[in-house]
């Protein structure tokens, strides 16, 4: 029997790994419409579907939850960063073809699609589940408490006897410390698609057992996320209208810079075209200085292009992590859907988040009073650890051979179900 699952729900992502025994663990694999993965994309999509019934709606998650919203998209509704809303008190739920749905509905319907793609992968016992958790939720006002209510509410209607939080870089943090030869001070860098945490442990071996002493943690609500959204407003605003201006009886106005918030999220673009905003977008075309860039912006949404912008957006964000320069390329925009973007015009949009996340790792070395030298290894996980401007952050504050990463996107569910199989899980929990 499987005593363990760890549970890395995350904003972008999410994996679920599995204890075997000892320090062994494994991913657990899923397989939908689009083939078989061990991560699944943190995305639910809804429609009716009369093949399974009058009342009942067709449910996917992951890439087959965007698969059946970009095929269907007028008739399919479809959510994703679901993460983001667990610790906010303004969301008490979304409408869902006339029935309402809290979050905690949301994340037990996400589960159980998966625990259905896991088929014969899913074990049939699980003593606990271990569940990460950010040091600092997303959000302008979050209630972590409020966040582990609906947590524990989703979890518990699955069965779990047993349930557990801790801090996702703590979890990765385990997980990197299985390879420590000696004694350590370990600084974890948790970077995901919605938050960016830290925690500073001691690690110490007694007698072959691996013990923890939590110094100290700290977070942030930016990362991933938050990047696209810079380069967006930089690379594809300004060409559908951002910025520019209409007449209004004798007064010369800008467009309203509400309309472009929407491009934060590829799939509310599919909301927002249904929407009186856009209803009024269409109307500014004829008093538009600039008509030509708002005719644009409507053919993107009415043709629902927010998928593929995404695509192009993180292709030419992971390219800049090569290269000194990137080619971003996206045919509906015509010409200007085809420039070169430089890496250091890129680090100059995301440098007031960059400043956040410093300022984050300033606070966990100063509320602990750890200086740099005191800290023998780093360990950067997540996908935005590749970013350059990033791990340069790390390189002027501390020497490059204490810098590792590995398992960026496995590490956080793999130290959970290794915590989970410890003795001692109430002495790592959050």
């Amino acid at each position: 029997m499987t005593r363990a699952l760890g549970l890395d729900f995350g904003t972008t992502n999410t994996v679920l790994a599995l204890a075997t025994g000892g320090s062994e663990t494994r991913s657990m694999h899923f397989e939908s419409s689009v083939g078989v993965t061990d991560t699944m994309r943190t995305a639910l999509s809804f429609m009716k579907d009369p093949q399974v019934g009058a009342q009942a709606l067709k449910v996917e998650a992951g890439q087959a939850a965007i698969r059946q919203f970009i095929d269907n998209p007028g008739d399919c509704r479809f959510l994703q960063s679901i993460k983001t809303f667990a610790a906010s008190a303004l969301f008490q739920g979304t409408l869902i073809f006339a029935r309402r749905h809290a979050f905690d509905d949301l994340m037990e319907i996400f589960l159980r699609r998966l625990k259905a793609y896991a088929g014969a992968d899913w074990p049939a016992e699980v003593s606990r589940v271990i569940a990460g958790r950010p040091v600092q939720f997303a959000g302008a006002s979050p209630d972590p408490a409020l966040a582990l209510e609906r947590y524990n509410a989703a979890l518990t209607r699955l069965g779990f006897p047993e349930i557990h939080y801790v801090y996702e870089p703590v979890a990765a943090a385990y997980y990197f410390a299985q390879t420590l030869k000696s004694d350590a001070t370990v600084l974890v860098a948790d970077f995901g698609g919605g938050t960016t945490d830290y925690s500073l442990i001691r690690f110490e071996r007694q007698a072959g057992r691996l013990s923890a002493t939590p110094i100290g943690h700290s977070g942030v609500g930016i990362a991933g996320d938050h990047f696209d959204s810079r380069m967006i407003d930089h690379l594809v605003a300004p060409e559908i209208g951002k910025g520019s201006h209409f007449k209004s009886f004798d007064k010369v106005l800008e467009v309203p810079s509400g309309y472009y918030a929407n491009f934060a999220r590829w799939n509310q673009l599919s909301i927002f075209k249904t929407t009186r905003e856009f209803t009024d977008l269409k109307s500014l075309v004829r008093s538009a200085l600039e008509p030509e860039k708002l005719e644009l912006f409507i053919d993107l949404v009415e043709h629902d292009e927010g998928y593929p912008l995404y695509q192009a957006i993180s292709a030419t964000k992971m390219a800049l992590s090569a290269d000194e320069e990137a080619e971003f390329h996206f045919p509906p925009l015509g010409k200007a859907g085809h420039k070169g973007v430089r890496r250091a015009d890129f680090e100059s949009w995301i440098a007031p988040d960059l400043a956040r996340i410093e300022g984050a790792l300033d606070e966990v070395l100063e509320k602990t009073n750890t200086p740099a030298g005191a800290i023998d290894k780093v360990f950067l996980t997540g996908g935005t650890s590749f970013v350059p401007a990033v791990r340069n952050l790390f390189l002027r504050r501390f020497d490059a051979g204490k810098i590792e990463s590995g398992g960026e996107l496995l590490s956080i569910a793999h130290g959970l179900a290794l915590i989970g199989e410890s003795d001692d899980v109430a002495a790592w929990a959050a």
